[in-house]
């Protein structure tokens, strides 16, 4: 999964704490476009405008969709600007050489002749990330290979490749198995037959594991992912290759049909979409996406049916929840707290603020939903959904209104319940974190203050670096400095003692001859 370039989950992270502007970029969205966007490795790029104060700057300019920093995708291409031919035919060169070096169907052949070898011959590059043909081996002699790959490993791809941790490009983090079990447990419990996995491997995996291993699970999935390494493991019909902030199928209309045959099939009944997008996206490409795939949906649908809503999963931490249920407002958000076997800080079980901030925002009505009580999850009679124990309702709201798993509490003034640590604040006339200032965030940039530009594109960060620098190494001599004098005085300390001990000797010897 890739994160966007362009965010403002800074600012959006905590609504309501007193911020009366904001800065960032945000998305164009062009109801009819005059001519198609540009492209760039990832597929479509898209429109966006610099804001400041809530104003959009004159000029628009089109950026990659799918990477955070321009080290990894330098695209940039002003809105209004005309490209010479040659500089088209450059970037039209780039595309091609950034593209996997194996077509869809090459990986399918690869991996069907792959299954066909004895499990001795079976290998796997850890370096290069690929599967290994027997006449391949020489190529990766200096390489670190794993061999005997079986069966199940070759089911469960995600435990072979590497997960893509760079934050500013790749925000990979896969499910943990508690978070996969519950999952799939509640889609069978829920009489969903199909699963639409849109950026959750691990989910598609274990469906397909379960579905192999028990012959009543009638469950099946298709994983749309840009990571194109899963193409060397999956047959056409159970993997796309696939952009989520764009919509953009990199293998084209056959990729795109078998999206659009899997969400119709039994005329769209029984389908549900389970999404992980990288939390550093915005909110809004995502939704467009997403109601591009519910079009798709509602195509194969029954007129009389029209009005339904495809049934959706989306997995996003609790404080976008304004920005998800603006674009969908048949959204609620369920109090499980889904957690991932390769973050830090995303983990079940922990308390207060350490506590994993994802949650489930779906339009399948919360009663229908059961969370598990053995991980601390109760039933809310006057609410009629399952809630954590710490989430306790509020008469006065008369709605468990906690977010983040904390009990929270009714402020009189608000009229409404706030975070636990929050104070109302006489000035801004509303509850805000005790310390914030009433002016709101400061715009512009970190290092000189002006607003035309951010701190990584400061013209005064070379001098900053150096200031810094200097900062750093003044401090580090003056703690070398003390380490030093600490070693000499207890080295002068050892001297000391050693000449009392060997004076209090001689005057022993003396008294004693």
């Amino acid at each position: 999964m890739a994160a966007p370039r362009y965010g403002r989950e800074s600012v959006e992270a905590e609504p309501g704490a007193g911020s009366q502007g904001t800065s960032g970029v945000e998305m164009v969205l062009l109801s009819d476009p005059a001519s198609p966007a540009p492209l760039c490795p990832h597929g479509p790029t898209l429109l966006f405008v610099k804001m400041s104060q809530g104003k959009e700057e004159t000029r628009r300019f089109y950026a990659c969709s799918a990477c955070r920093d321009r080290k990894d995708c330098n695209f940039f291409q002003w809105e209004d600007e005309k490209l010479s031919g040659a500089r088209l035919t450059a970037r039209e060169a780039h595309n091609q050489r950034c593209r996997p070096p194996l077509s869809r169907m090459q990986c399918v052949q690869r991996y069907l002749r792959f299954i066909q070898l004895p499990l001795t011959e079976r290998k796997f590059c850890c370096s290069c990330q690929q599967l290994l043909l027997p006449d391949e081996w020489g190529e990766h002699r200096e390489h670190q290979v794993v061999g005997d790959v079986s069966v199940t490993q070759l089911r469960r791809p995600s435990q072979l490749l590497y997960p893509l941790e760079n934050k500013k490009t790749n925000a990979q983090y896969l499910f943990a198995d508690r978070t996969c079990q519950f999952l799939v447990g509640l889609l069978s419990a829920l009489g969903f037959r199909r699963v639409l996995c849109v950026g959750t491997p691990r989910l598609h995996e274990l469906i397909r594991l379960t579905a192999s291993g028990d012959k009543k699970s009638n469950l099946k999935s298709l994983l749309l992912d840009i990571d194109f390494r899963y193409s060397q493991f999956y047959m056409e019909d159970s993997f796309c290759h696939y952009n989520m902030f764009n919509h953009h199928f990199f293998d084209g209309k056959p990729a795109l049909e078998v999206c659009r045959a899997f969400l119709q099939e039994d005329k769209g009944e029984g389908v549900i979409m389970v999404t992980d997008p990288p939390f550093g996206g915005l909110v809004e490409p995502l939704a467009v996406t997403f109601k591009k795939l519910i079009t798709v949906w509602k195509e194969g649908q029954v007129q009389d049916d029209s009005h339904q809503e495809m049934p959706i999963f989306w997995i996003f931490p609790y404080f976008f929840e304004a920005r998800i249920c603006h674009f969908f407002p048949s959204f609620c958000m369920l109090d499980y707290q889904v957690d991932y076997d390769n973050h830090a800080l995303y983990k079940h079980g922990k308390t207060g603020r350490k506590q994993s901030p994802v949650r489930i925002f779906t339009n399948i009505p919360p009663n229908k939903i059961t969370l598990p009580t053995e991980e601390g999850y109760r039933f809310c009679p006057p609410c009629q959904r399952y809630v954590s124990l710490e989430n306790q309702h509020c008469e006065h709201c008369n709605s468990c209104t906690s977010k983040d798993g904390r009990k929270w509490k009714h402020c009189f003034l608000c009229k409404k319940c706030v975070k636990p640590s929050w104070i109302h604040c006489s000035i801004c006339n509303h509850c805000a974190v005790a310390g914030h200032s009433c002016e709101g965030p400061k715009d512009g940039c970190f290092i000189c203050g002006e607003l035309g530009h951010k701190r990584s594109s400061c013209p005064n960060i070379s001098t900053s670096k150096e200031a810094n620098k200097a900062v750093r190494n003044q401090k580090q001599r003056k703690s070398n400095k003390m380490k030093m004098e600490t070693t000499k005085g207890q080295s002068m300390n050892h001297t000391s003692v050693t000449r009392k001990k060997k004076k209090r000797e001689r005057a022993h010897q003396y008294l004693c001859s």
